[in-house]
């Protein structure tokens, strides 16, 4: 907003916009309002109110969500009632996530494909980009608490052409007819993360940017320009521009992360071999949470950084961001071993 008074071009939605992802009781209403595939849902303020919905909702009420921003945290997925209780009373009570949870989301627990879809927008047209699929347990096999993501890949294989389209227009359009209708048009990159159940692929929830690591393997198969896009979604013009993307081309990331992660973690850890990392033909290491120190490069957050590489097939684009992985370390890093494991049985 303050850029866009100053007569400065910004690629990025206005506050009113923004609210898509800074509320997720928000969200969940203008989904609801626009008629678009989601959880079923409701958002409490009051702790035993929330308890008793868990009882007495008629579906699996298991995911429970700080409706404010929470650093990509803010999110638990129960395996029981009792669990999803005590994650509300965590956030409720002994405020966990501070203001960010002062009002919690109740969702029913979606069963399916998890992956996401990024499009570029220009207030009232949408194009999306290849489907990619985070990794956002810590651990192999899903394991272990939720993180801002371990590792991705794109495109995926589990969804198909026919999917696609239904997501493009029943999900993606639909919602930025729904925000120009509701007065605050969607300018920038909307990222959408969907599961992909039974019943057609549902919203389990929207960011106002590029996902993080899906933008390190969804960009590097951008053919065309990507300012030239961003200048189109700004202007308004998306339509006559729209991007080219490399064909046959597959990509992979793994995230290294510190210790403890996603909990307290250790800083200052030097970090070595980032340089024979990307003399891989192919790979491209992006840092995250690093500072340098005394002319050393150190860790400094608890997503350190991400190994990306693209190749001609998504099997060879894993194989090398792993090669780039095994090139990179520091004391105490953590990483998946099975970043895109899912893509092989689609």
């Amino acid at each position: 907003d303050v850029l866009k008074n100053a007569n400065l071009k910004c690629f990025g939605p206005s506050a009113a916009a923004s609210k898509i992802e800074a509320s997720k009781a928000w969200s969940k209403e203008f989904m609801t309002r626009h008629n678009i595939p989601t959880a079923r849902w409701a958002s409490f303020e009051d702790l035993e109110a929330a308890c008793n919905h868990i009882d007495t909702a008629g579906y699996e009420c298991l995911v429970v969500k700080a409706s404010g921003l929470a650093a990509g945290k803010g999110v638990i997925v129960a395996e029981n009632k009792d669990e999803a209780k005590d994650a509300v009373r965590s956030i409720l009570a002994d405020k966990k996530f501070g203001a960010a949870g002062e009002t919690v989301v109740l969702e029913e627990k979606l069963v399916g494909e998890e992956f996401s879809v990024l499009s570029f927008c220009d207030g009232r047209h949408a194009i999306c980009m290849p489907p990619a699929q985070d990794h956002k347990a810590l651990k192999e096999g899903n394991t272990g608490p939720n993180t801002g993501g371990m590792g991705a890949y794109a495109p995926c294989p589990q969804v198909s052409l026919e999917i696609m389209e239904v997501i493009r227009n029943d999900i993606v359009q639909k919602t930025v007819d729904g925000m120009q209708a509701d007065g605050c048009p969607y300018v920038g990159a909307l990222y959408t993360g969907l599961m992909l159940t039974k019943e057609g692929p549902k919203v389990l929830e929207f960011n106002c940017r590029f996902g993080d690591p899906e933008a390190q393997v969804i960009l590097p198969l951008l053919k065309s320009d990507l300012c030239n896009t961003m200048e189109a979604c700004v202007d308004g013009t998306l339509a006559e521009h729209v991007p080219e993307w490399h064909e046959g081309r597959h990509a992979a990331a793994v995230v290294l992360a510190s210790e403890g992660y996603p909990g307290s973690y250790p800083k200052g850890r030097v970090i070595t071999g980032v340089e024979q990392a990307e003399k891989i033909d192919g790979v491209k290491v992006y840092q995250a949470g690093t500072t340098l120190t005394d002319g050393n490069l150190v860790t400094s957050g608890g997503r350190v950084l991400a190994v990306s590489a693209s190749a001609q097939t998504l099997d060879a684009a894993i194989k090398l961001a792993y090669q780039g992985v095994d090139c990179v370390k520091f004391n105490g890093a953590i990483y998946r071993r099975d970043i895109g494991a899912n893509a092989s049985k689609a």
